[in-house]
């Protein structure tokens, strides 16, 4: 496929990256020093205006996807309407799907719509994207991320274990999951390890774990040892994420929102909107309101400010307060693992969000879904195989499957299936794979 990536700013620079492995990649930037980076990538770089008539004119007679991710709303969706102008009028020329980034609510009010009346196919907003990812973490209290698959047959799980878990020291055996479920990875500092077992569990392990939703929700209880109880949550910062993720909230009757907010008109604002919430007019690096507060009983802090200083510095804060899980957003793609190596239990990029989501737009034939996961370097794939997938008809035991890749989950009609050793993938059935990204190309060569 070809793919054109307008914007070579860190959200086009990775989306240009990916693809390149798979698609013949154009990438269109005005900004010099901003193209000469991703000139180092394998795509064709051109230096100007993406939404010019001329450029756009030259290369997009046989493209298949055109990804507008400059950090401007108006381009982007200018760059998807001239494109479908220009294909318009060359009745002959392949019809090209179109993809903006905007992040203005006038414009959009969901994370992924389509604007196909004004030329653009796939509409994703970056900050929206990013307060539904936090929301569905926020639904399960012990769990630091969270993923369905298999139209919500199948759940993924990530739990990070405390130092002070009873499940420190034990084995994963030890664990005794239901038969739906499976440990398919586990993050430990710098390492990610396919999981046997016999391997110890240790503290501050991040556990990936797939199977049945129902069942995970109740192994969430083993790994968080989360009593049922109404959800305390302080939300700093209620700009375009913090305001959709509170409102999301404020639905949930079972959760007790705060929200400080820095700007006082802001406040006023928010206070017309949200009925269940309480608004305060401050600094959330405030440590004397933070103990007025009683940060220590939050059972989530997110620090979801426009500023990544901020948010480090009010999360930290929170940590050391006590607030038993504390989520926050980083912007700065490279800020993400510095805020989990110092204890922050999550951290959210709005351009890992959007990544995601173009990634979804842009995969190949038999794949459903894919999440990205610990920074693009493990990722969760959902495949429905064919008729001609390599990998139907054989029992798993002889299968050459790669050593850094595991078959998690086979949905086969509307039964879920643990895989063992004789199990048989067929026609038809939804496969979740769990793989490291260097294994991908190999895993994916069974599936085609």
């Amino acid at each position: 496929m070809k793919t054109i990536v307008i914007g070579a700013g860190e959200v086009g620079y990775h989306i240009a990256k990916f693809l390149s492995a798979t698609h013949d990649v154009t990438v269109v930037e005005k900004d010099e020093n901003v193209a000469r980076r991703a000139d180092e990538l394998d795509v064709q770089v051109l230096e100007g205006n993406g939404a010019n008539a001329d450029i756009l004119a030259s290369i997009i007679h046989d493209a298949d996807i055109l990804v507008a991710v400059t950090g401007f709303d108006e381009v982007n969706i200018v760059a998807c309407m001239t494109a479908k102008l220009i294909i318009r009028s060359h009745p002959g020329w392949k019809e090209t799907k179109t993809i903006a980034r905007v992040s203005n609510p006038d414009y959009i009010d969901v994370p992924v719509t389509s604007r196909s009346q004004v030329g653009v196919d796939i509409m994703i907003c970056p900050e929206l994207a990013l307060a539904s990812e936090v929301a569905e973490v926020l639904s399960s209290p012990s769990a630091i991320d969270t993923e369905l698959f298999a139209g919500g047959k199948v759940q993924m799980m990530e739990f990070a274990i405390r130092p002070d878990s009873k499940l420190v020291g034990k084995q994963i055996q030890d664990l005794k999951l239901d038969d739906c479920c499976i440990v398919s990875a586990i993050f430990r500092k710098q390492e990610i390890v396919i999981p046997h077992g016999n391997d110890i569990i240790n503290a501050n392990d991040h556990m990936v774990v797939v199977g049945k939703p129902r069942a995970l929700e109740e192994l969430g209880r083993v790994f968080g040892n989360v009593e049922p109880h109404r959800n305390r949550i302080l939300l700093i910062g209620c700009g375009i994420v913090g305001f959709y993720l509170a409102k999301l909230i404020d639905k949930d009757e079972s959760a007790d929102l705060k929200i400080i907010e820095y700007k006082k008109s802001r406040c006023i604002e928010v206070a017309e909107t949200l009925v269940n919430a309480l608004i305060l007019n401050g600094d959330g690096t405030d440590v004397n309101l933070l103990r007025e507060e009683n940060i220590e009983d939050m059972d989530v802090v997110l620090a979801v400010t426009d500023n990544d200083e901020k948010n480090l510095l009010c999360s930290l804060l929170a940590k050391q307060m006590g607030a038993k899980k504390v989520i926050a957003r980083a912007d700065r793609p490279d800020y993400v693992p510095l805020f989990e190596m110092i204890g922050i239990d999550m951290a959210v990029s709005p351009r890992e969000a959007t990544v995601n989501e173009v990634l979804k737009l842009t995969m190949g034939k038999g794949i459903e879904k894919l999440t990205m996961l610990e920074g693009e370097k493990a990722e969760i794939i959902e495949y429905t195989t064919s008729r001609y997938s390599k990998i139907i008809g054989k029992s798993l035991e002889k299968v050459k499957f790669p050593k850094d890749a595991l078959v998690t989950t086979i949905v086969h009609n509307d039964e879920i299936i643990i895989p063992r050793g004789d199990s048989v993938i067929r026609e038809g059935d939804r496969v979740i794979v769990f793989a490291l990204s260097s294994s991908v190309s190999a895993v994916e060569k069974l599936f085609k």
